[in-house]
């Protein structure tokens, strides 16, 4: 008898032990900044894939990069465990989203992290070359200290929003580090913003040249991903209309 699909399910494609990972994370958004950012930085840092994200409400759908076929949503480690990655590269229906939630910060709970950065764009006609956060008051202060403003107001809506939301009755802190980023096109600038202010942050030191001079180069790779994005968008906004 076949075995029913899990509502959601991180599927570690083997067992590693981390320590007390902060994670990046990024999900199809403006400028897709999320999965442009996340992918730069499990390639700076060499990261290992380790899981993968396995749920009925996850779309049919593979990804094909560079003529690789990859899973849509994956989970990274690097070299020393201490840095973990998620990325998701497909658009998602409100439909679940509970379910993947949950499913995130039981694992990130169950290894040990404290702390999980989500990197997003929010749409808007040009790039301004800013980071902005949204977190808790005392973090926000040190941002601040750090060139990362404060984002006065707004919506963060979808899977980003859902984990956020839902670390503020965990212990877990959740941070949003967004950019402005074009509305309808990948935007790498963006993405190099966002890398950036890591670097600033948490004393990093990932190089982010590539994302300013393969600029055309991304632009072809994410492309059919982002008109998807902004066909979403617009079936959503449609149903509210």
């Amino acid at each position: 008898m076949a075995k029913e699909f899990p509502e959601a399910e991180v599927f570690e494609l083997e067992k590693i032990e981390l320590k007390s990972p902060i994670i990046f994370a990024g999900f199809v958004g403006a400028g897709l900044v999320g999965p442009i950012a996340i992918n730069h930085i499990i390639d700076q840092l060499e990261m290992k894939e380790i899981a993968v994200m396995r749920s009925k409400y996850l779309p049919p759908s593979t990804v094909f990069m560079r003529g690789r076929l990859r899973h849509p949503f994956r989970f990274y480690a690097d070299e020393k465990r201490t840095v973990c990655a998620i990325i998701c590269e497909i658009t998602l229906r409100m439909e679940g989203l509970y379910s993947l939630v949950s499913s995130i910060l039981d694992w990130a709970e169950i290894k040990g992290s404290k702390e999980i950065v989500i990197l997003d764009g929010v749409a808007s006609n040009e790039h301004d070359n800013k980071a902005y956060c949204a977190a808790e008051e005392d973090l926000v202060r040190t941002m601040a200290d750090r060139d990362i403003s404060m984002i006065p107001q707004g919506f963060i809506t979808g899977l980003p929003g859902g984990i956020l939301n839902e670390c503020l009755v965990r212990e877990i802190q959740g941070i949003a580090l967004l950019a402005k980023a074009n509305k309808v096109s990948p935007d790498p600038a963006a993405a190099s913003t966002l890398i950036e202010a890591l670097n600033r942050f948490y004393f990093m030191n990932i190089d982010t040249t590539e994302l300013k001079e393969e600029k055309d180069r991304l632009h072809s790779e994410f492309s059919e991903l982002s008109q998807k994005y902004v066909e979403h968008r617009e079936e959503i906004a449609g149903m509210y209309m």
